[in-house]
């Protein structure tokens, strides 16, 4: 049997069971958003997603605790930290997060563009979504400011790391959002580098 062809360069380094999972992860999240785009969300229910997925509610719940996790989760966190813990120590902290950007959102950007749009605007549109968004960005948040700890040789507790890495993930998600807004016109990339120049430059205004 293929393996399934990779969706973002990072994931040649997960191991076959971790992509077949992968793989089962995001066929339930492909068919909750098509169902999402026909239905609505808030008329969609877990057994019509599991049934669409050909798999049972058991398995949805291993995969995804709630229906909003279908759009709020994915599995770029893991991803994210590898990057930045890949990126050559003498850089600074903004070139880094600026490669780990170009990265992982140049991956998405390839291969999953829609899929990316669909979940954003569901984030922005839906209330519940709205509401949960807050706690995932808060851990990824947690993790980047681990990773840039390290690279500084800080504790993780340090002000000026939690503030830089809140700053970055701020253009990111601004970034994004006004991309979305724009029906995903526009170069992603070029924005965000323009929003982490504008933070290297002390935020001229």
């Amino acid at each position: 049997m293929s393996t399934p062809p990779l969706e973002h360069p990072l994931e040649e380094k997960l191991g076959l069971r971790e992509r077949k999972k992968l793989k089962t992860r995001r066929s339930i999240q492909e068919h909750a958003l098509r169902l999402f785009r026909e239905q609505g969300y808030e008329a969609t229910t877990v057994e019509q997603i599991a049934e669409a997925a050909e798999v049972s509610p058991s398995t949805f719940f291993r995969y995804y605790p709630t229906k909003e996790d279908t759009v709020l989760a994915d599995e770029y966190d893991p991803f994210i930290v590898a990057s930045l813990r890949a990126q050559p120590p003498e850089l600074s902290p903004a070139a880094a997060a600026h490669n780990m950007l170009h990265e992982i959102i140049g991956g998405m950007l390839t291969n999953e563009r829609q899929r990316m749009l669909e979940r954003s605007r569901l984030m922005l549109s839906v209330s519940a979504l709205r509401a949960r968004q807050f706690d995932h960005m808060r851990e990824t948040q947690d993790l980047v400011v681990e990773v840039f700890a390290e690279r500084l040789g800080r504790p993780p507790e340090d002000l000026r790391t939690r503030w830089f890495a809140a700053a970055v993930l701020s253009v990111w998600q601004t970034t994004l959002t006004r991309w979305v807004e724009d029906g995903g016109q526009g170069d992603l990339l070029e924005l965000l580098d323009e929003g982490i120049d504008f933070l290297v430059a002390g935020c001229p205004l």
